[in-house]
This record gives C-alpha cells, structure tokens and sequence, in this order.
C-alpha cells in the first residue's frame, strides 16, 4: 500500500478514535475497534460505478468474513459534493435491496460537509457525521439490533451528541476536526 493511502486510512482511523469514540458520539463503536474487528476499505475510484462494485464487494466480503463487525469504505476521490453524495447514498440503497442485501447491511453516511435536513450548515450537531472523506459505514442490522436491545436509551444517542457537539470551543474543534477547520 502506498504512503498516501495508509496516511488516508489512518487519518480515518484516528476521527473514529478521537471524535467518534472520544466524544462517545456512538457508543457502539469502541469494542469492534479495540477488537479489530473494523475493516477500513479505501476504494480510489473516482467513478460512482465503480465505488458501487466495490461497495458490492465489500457486501460480499462481509457475508464471507463473519469475524468483520462492520466496514468503513472510505472514497478519498470521488463524492466530494454532499449533494451528489446524497444522491450516491440512494444508489448505494438501491444495490443492498437489488442484491437481497436489505434487512442484512444497513449504510450509514459520513461526510466532510455532512449536514441533517433541517439543520444550518454551520450547526454544530452536523460535525457528528463529518468526516475527513467520504465514507459509507456498513453495518450488520443483527448486530446493531440485539446492541440496541441492551442499550439503555438509544433514542437519546443524537440528543447527547448534539450536546456534546455544541459545548465544544473553538480550539477542541480544531484539534478534533483539522480537516475541517484548518482550510
């Protein structure tokens, strides 16, 4: 693998430990990824055709790789306007259910300008899912439901990151977010 590359997949990796995990923004994710059990996927192509093979791909590895929890597929160069992403997102929807994957995988969405419906872009609670690149998160729908069954509150995961988001300064958001706020 190339420099670039592992220098791709660690700065996703060190958002998922920092802000992710340290800011308990999912408090899901620390035991697959103290585990190892977290697959990074850098998927180059710069074609949204080719981004869906390799989402395909990726689908067909978690049905091989059972130890996988859940799959980061992360496109450094393709995706970059949030619009066409979303637009992507509704492709991306359309393969799990076309290949029977639908109620199996379930895609989460982390974005650089990732921002929620009815939310300014400059709101602080869109900063829980931005990320350095695009990324389309694979999840196991068995797994996130027997986590959600034991969790106590999961209803009020967003309300505590929304919190937890807004109560940082300006110097927090920038160690945590360089590639955010150092442009």
């Amino acid at each position: 693998m190339k420099q670039q590359d592992n220098e791709i997949i660690s700065t996703v990796k060190t958002w998922l430990e920092d802000v992710v995990i340290g800011l308990q923004l999912c408090p899901f994710a620390k035991a697959p990824f103290q585990s190892e059990q977290i697959r990074f996927s850098l998927c180059k192509a710069e074609q949204e055709e080719a981004i869906n093979e390799a989402l395909i791909q990726e689908c067909l590895l978690l049905d091989q790789q059972k130890a996988i929890e859940t799959t980061l597929l992360i496109c450094p160069n393709a995706l970059h306007d949030f619009f066409t992403y979303n637009q992507f997102l509704l492709w991306a929807e359309q393969t799990l259910k076309k290949n029977q994957w639908r109620g199996v995988y379930q895609i989460a969405s982390f974005h650089p300008d990732y921002c929620f419906a009815n939310s300014e872009a400059d709101d602080p609670q869109n900063l829980s899912n931005r990320s350095p690149h695009p990324i389309l998160h694979l999840l196991r729908e068995n797994s996130l439901e027997k986590i959600l069954e034991r969790y106590p509150n999961p209803d009020g995961i967003p309300e505590n990151n929304i919190k937890t988001l807004r109560s940082l300064d300006e110097r927090q958001k920038n160690a945590l977010f360089p590639y955010l706020f150092s442009k």
